[in-house]
Formats: C-alpha cells, sequence, structure tokens
C-alpha cells in the first residue's frame, strides 16, 4: 500500500480505513458510538479501539488519535500502518508487548473539523479533578473578548490589538495565555469543561479495562500544530512519576522534551489527557508522550483556531463561510503534502519500535 494511502481526506473515511485495516488483521474491533450525535456527514460517531498481540502479556502500548479532532488525520494514519505493519506484529508477539490502539477518541471534532469536542471541550484539558477548585487563567481572561469577535475575519481593530500584544508581551506570552487551559469561558479557546466529558470518561475505562493486569504502560498520543512542519517533537506532559521523564528519553532519546523543565515547545498545560492513565493506573510503571507534529507557524495555528471557536459560537452564519473556515482549519493541521505524510508515518513507526522495545525491557514484576 502506498504510504499516502493511509491518510483519510475525513474522519468517515479514515474510519472506514481503520475497521478494514482491522480486518484485514484479524483483529477484534470494539466500537464506542457517541449516542444522539451524528457527523458532519450525518456518519456514526464513533471511538473504535482493537488490541494487538500476545493474549497474556503484562506490558501494554496504547496508541491514541484525534485528541484534538482534526488533529486525527495524522494519529489515525499512524494507527492504520501499524495494522498493516506485519513485521510489527512478529515483533511483539516476540518481544511480549500488546499495543492498543484508541482510534479517534474525540469523533466529534474528529468530524466536524473542530479541536474541541461536542460540548467545545478540549480533551487535553479536562482530565483534572472536578471536585476541587479549577485553575485560573487570569490572562485569558484578559483576552477572550479580543480571541473570538462578533464578526470573521476579524475587524482590523481586534487584529492590530492582538498585534500589540503580541509586539509587546512576545508571542511565547500569547501561547501561554491561550494554551494552558481555562475553566470559565465556555465558548472560547482551550476549555477544559465543567465536568469529566464521554472521551474522557472512556479513557479511563478502557485503563480500567486493560491496565490491571500491566506492569508497564507505555503511551503515545498523537498531535499535529506545534513546531517546525513535519518534525514530531516528543513532549513528557503532566504529573509525571519520579522516574517517568528519565525512563522516557531512555525510549525515545534525550530529544524528549518537557514544559516542566523548560525544553518543550508546548506549554505545562492544566489537565492533560496523559494524566488519566497516571491516574486510573497507580500500580503500574507509566511511560507517556505526546508526539507534536509541526505544521503551520504558531500565530498562524491559534489564528485557526480563533476561527473555530468563531464557528462554534456562530453556528447559524452563512454555510460557505463556515465551510471554508472548516478547509482552513483542517489545512492548519494536516498538510496534504507526500514529504509532510512520509515524514509522519516514518517518525511514527520509529517511536513506536521504540517503545516495544522499551517496555519488553522492563521488568515482569512492578
Amino acid at each position: 500500500m502506498n504510504p499516502s494511502s493511509y491518510f483519510a481526506s475525513s474522519y468517515g473515511q479514515a474510519r472506514r480505513l481503520f475497521l478494514r485495516s482491522a480486518e484485514a488483521a484479524a483483529a477484534r474491533v470494539e466500537s464506542h458510538v457517541i449516542a444522539g450525535l451524528r457527523g458532519l456527514d450525518d456518519e456514526e460517531l464513533a471511538t473504535d479501539v482493537v488490541r494487538i498481540g500476545p493474549a497474556s502479556v503484562r506490558r501494554l502500548l496504547v496508541l491514541t488519535s484525534g485528541t484534538h479532532g482534526v488533529e486525527g488525520f495524522c494519529g489515525s494514519a499512524a494507527q492504520i500502518a501499524l495494522l498493516n505493519d506485519r513485521p510489527l506484529h512478529a515483533l511483539l508477539d516476540r518481544l511480549g508487548v500488546a499495543i492498543l490502539v484508541v482510534h479517534a477518541i474525540n469523533p466529534y471534532g474528529f468530524s466536524y473539523l473542530s479541536r474541541t469536542n461536542e460540548d467545545n471541550v478540549d480533551l487535553n484539558r479536562n482530565s483534572i479533578d472536578f471536585s476541587r477548585p479549577l485553575p485560573v487563567n487570569p490572562a485569558y481572561d484578559d483576552l477572550h473578548a479580543l480571541l473570538v469577535p462578533p464578526t470573521w475575519p476579524p475587524s482590523a481593530e481586534n487584529a492590530a490589538a492582538i498585534a500589540r500584544y503580541i509586539e509587546e508581551r512576545g508571542e511565547a506570552a500569547y501561547q501561554q495565555a491561550l494554551t494552558i487551559g481555562q475553566y470559565r469561558h465556555a465558548d472560547g479557546m482551550f476549555f477544559g469543561g465543567v465536568h469529566t466529558v464521554w472521551s474522557t470518561r472512556l479513557l479511563r475505562m478502557l485503563f480500567e479495562q486493560y491496565g490491571p493486569v500491566c506492569d508497564s504502560i507505555g503511551w503515545i498520543d498523537f498531535h499535529t500544530g506545534l513546531g517546525p512542519s513535519g518534525h514530531g517533537e516528543k513532549i513528557c506532559v503532566g504529573q509525571l512519576g519520579a522516574d517517568e521523564l528519565q525512563r522516557a528519553r531512555a525510549w525515545w532519546g534525550a530529544d524528549v522534551t518537557s514544559p516542566l523543565d523548560g525544553t518543550s515547545v508546548a506549554a505545562n498545560v492544566a489537565g492533560p489527557v496523559l494524566d488519566t492513565l497516571r491516574r486510573t493506573c497507580p500500580h503500574a510503571r507509566t511511560t507517556a508522550i505526546a508526539i507534536e507534529y509541526g505544521t503551520v507557524p504558531l500565530v498562524d495555528m491559534l489564528h485557526r483556531l480563533r476561527a473555530d471557536a468563531w464557528v462554534r459560537r456562530h453556528p447559524d452564519a452563512d454555510p460557505q463561510q463556515i465551510d471554508a473556515i472548516r478547509d482552513q482549519i483542517r489545512a492548519g493541521f494536516y498538510c496534504e503534502d507526500d514529504v509532510w505524510r512520509g515524514l509522519i508515518l516514518g517518525q511514527a513507526r520509529a517511536a513506536i519500535l521504540q517503545a516495544v522495545i522499551g517496555l519488553s525491557r522492563e521488568s515482569s514484576a512492578a
């Protein structure tokens, strides 16, 4: 199969490719459907789960795609390539490692070409304890009215105000204000929610189902949108165990970064999805990273996410305008370029192999 054929043009096509590849690999599919919702093309919205590898092993690698909806094109392709990778399947048997493939954990965002879910919640800000006081982000509060203006494209005055903020405080401060997450503006950007949403609950259920028998669990969560085009930055975020960052660098290389030590392009966000594993399976040694593949420059990417938030707030806007905005959002997180796609698949396969080998070297007792 041509590597570019692993990439789909829509959520519906990605799901069909995934299910077809699972069938060809003789893998059982466990489908979790969002009840009462349909996709952009009136398709069923579901997260599909496949487990490959030996039946009874205590070392598991989890691969997730579509945490940020529209970013799912990349992760889906990596997962479909894995299901077609027979030499890698044979390696799993030899090394005693299994892989849990979770396709489109945010199917709504994937289908509607949005970064957030059906509740406008950013899943990578939703894995917090909602029984405790919610994090505050006064810097975002100050920007909210500018970020999601009443009209799109933004007025000249709005654009000038954003440019002035970046000029005075710097691009890094602008990124930090937006991306660490906020829990006050439900119609805004990077909203973490007010309760645990469907997708986060599903992840917890999957870890409760597959995790108890495991001593060691690795996780790669595929993302796009930050960094140089085509480069996959391996990022360790969240509430890391004492040795987790060191172990991640032993598995994936010294170039694994983390906002905790200032080496990552990403902000130290509240409630990252990777914490779901750490909280659900405290008995296991967990080693979790996000891989962030670059697409467009940072300010451009954030501008497209502003448009995404505007569409959410104006569902009755002109359909042609909404379609044009969605096309721009899609292009901001998925580059339909064979070189870019080749870079994604090559780096993804290398990272999966590194994780499998790293897990195989873990002792069988926690």
